[in-house]
């Protein structure tokens, strides 16, 4: 057990305090903090543990195989509890969260078929994008619940990621930014809102690319090794004495 190991396990057991901020008003009734206040910071320290982990030991020279286990399974666990419980609280559409979660289970199972191959699947620059995209969604749309409830009345119908038009609040808001009236709290809230669901149709978009870039990569990598082992036996049956 070493620091960055502590990190991982830290964020581990973030995940089921964080689900239980963002579903009941336990943080507002026992500590007077709203939920989606809690939610983001809390979200947010889980999210930077993952940075500091890796960094600290590749710095250290202290990269572990329980690190390497453990790190990618935090990850996924603690993006999947803060996608459903968004569902949960009718801040993101299932459709959604289905999405990138299989994308997630697909390319561990990827991942999984070609250790067993001795072949190392590391991650890929859309991944890592894809990554930081959804830590700035899942804060996006924390951060602008009303008492875990979505700041539009219109969840459900076509969004307004695409038909920003669509929502009343939306046209409210900008109104009051750019209009004579004061700005007001929920103002802000139904923009950060609406941010963070356009964000997570470039969550979905760079999930499903950053998969099927790793698929390629590995039928790639299966077909080079398959010609490698050919070459190899052709070349083995040349020299071989009749």
């Amino acid at each position: 057990m070493n620091l960055p190991n502590a990190l991982t396990l830290l964020r581990i057991f973030i995940v089921p305090l964080l689900v239980v901020v963002l579903l009941t008003p336990f943080s507002e009734s026992w500590f007077g903090v709203p939920r989606h206040i809690l939610g983001v910071l809390m979200f947010l320290s889980a999210a930077l543990t993952d940075y500091l982990d890796g960094h600290i030991a590749r710095r250290r020279g202290q990269v572990t195989r329980l690190g390497q286990l453990l790190d990618p399974i935090a990850d996924k666990l603690l993006i999947s509890a803060a996608l459903i419980s968004l569902v949960e609280n009718q801040l993101a559409p299932a459709w959604a969260v289905v999405i990138i979660i299989g994308r997630e289970f697909a390319v561990t199972g990827l991942r999984s078929i070609a250790a067993v191959d001795g072949m190392v699947i590391s991650a890929s620059k859309m991944g890592k994008f894809k990554m930081l995209a959804q830590v700035i969604t899942i804060t996006l749309l924390i951060g602008s619940s009303v008492a875990g409830r979505p700041p539009v009345a219109n969840f459900g119908r076509p969004f307004p990621a695409i038909e920003f038009w669509s929502v009343p609040e939306l046209r409210s808001a900008w109104a009051h930014i750019f209009g004579p009236e004061a700005t007001t709290i929920n103002d802000w809230q139904v923009l950060i809102y609406t941010a963070g669901r356009a964000m997570l149709w470039l969550v979905v978009i760079s999930a499903c690319t950053s998969m099927y870039g790793y698929f390629t990569s590995f039928y790639r990598a299966v077909v080079a090794d398959r010609t490698a082992k050919q070459k190899s036996k052709a070349r083995a049956v040349a020299v071989s004495p009749e």
